[in-house]
């Protein structure tokens, strides 16, 4: 039986990985892997090594290309990564991203993984953007991006005008965009962030707001103030600044919340009830569903 990589024109790839996995394809076997909101993603093993296979046969079309060269240098300067394979275009013209396997999803977590987890986002945070210039960072209207049919929301909308008055923009550093526990991975304590679809020129106190106010909601208040406490040892902020983008991440929730895109669980609402209350910015604000 072919395999779904015997049939894809690999534009880039590692030639030595993928000259192997070729010569294999008869021993190679494929399991199906959560698919995400944009992706379809299959594990392929050879052997001893494994490898994910994500092919955006959705509606979602990213800059696969980008990916692949912004996770060889990522990887090359030993950010918590997976390795690029290859990336090409299959026989119905999607476009594919192969990387190396780097674990399962967490399971559980505890202080240590949070102060890990707020590391490896520090150290993104921290990396020269001069030495990335070669791959070309994107770098994207903030609002048209991260809040896209906002002006379909009034209430969101009225807010968010609110706060970019109040908001000097710093896009000068790589972000990650969706830093949060359902894109890493674990194998024996090594942790990996996946899916760097929303990889840009951005803000990070931006991504770091975001990864932290996701804890609040789904995880719990507990482990968002260790992932905090860590995360400002290292990249410090001051806290009129970390409400404001508290501010911004929470409205990115409640749009996405009303385009079916976020979890659902216990107390969800609650937790975000809390969030607006406590917030200088949102708390005199009424939201729909949230009031």
């Amino acid at each position: 039986m072919r395999t779904p990589i015997t049939n894809v024109n690999w534009l880039e790839h590692q030639e030595i990985i993928m000259h192997d996995l070729l010569i294999q394809e008869a021993t190679l076997t494929t399991y199906p892997m959560d698919d995400g909101f944009e992706a379809e993603v299959l594990k392929i093993s050879s052997g001893q090594e494994s490898f994910v296979l994500k092919t955006w046969s959705k509606s979602s079309k990213p800059d696969v290309q980008f990916q692949y060269r912004l996770l060889e240098v990522l990887s090359e300067r030993g950010v918590a990564v997976s390795k690029p394979v290859g990336w090409g275009i299959n026989p119905d013209g999607d476009k594919v991203l192969l990387t190396s396997f780097d674990g399962t999803p967490i399971l559980k977590v505890n202080d240590k993984t949070m102060k890990k987890l707020a590391s490896i986002l520090a150290r993104i945070h921290q990396i020269d953007i001069a030495e990335l210039e070669h791959i070309q960072l994107p770098k994207y209207d903030f609002v048209d991006y991260f809040f896209p049919e906002v002006s379909e929301h009034a209430d969101l909308k009225q807010a968010l005008i609110s706060l970019v008055k109040k908001t000097p923009m710093k896009q000068d550093h790589i972000i990650h965009g969706d830093f949060h526990l359902g894109n890493i991975v674990e194998e024996q304590e090594r942790f990996t962030v996946i899916d760097w679809t929303n990889g840009q020129l951005g803000d990070p106190r931006y991504d770091f707001a975001w990864s932290f106010i996701l804890l609040k909601i789904h995880l719990s208040e507990r482990y968002a103030r260790v992932f905090r406490s860590a995360y400002l040892l290292e990249n410090d902020m001051e806290q009129e600044e970390l409400e404001v983008f508290e501010a911004w991440a929470c409205l990115r929730w409640i749009l996405l919340n009303r385009r079916g895109s976020t979890p659902k669980g216990p107390n969800v609402t609650k937790r975000v009830k809390s969030l607006i209350g406590s917030n200088q910015f949102l708390k005199d604000l009424e939201f729909v569903g949230f009031k």
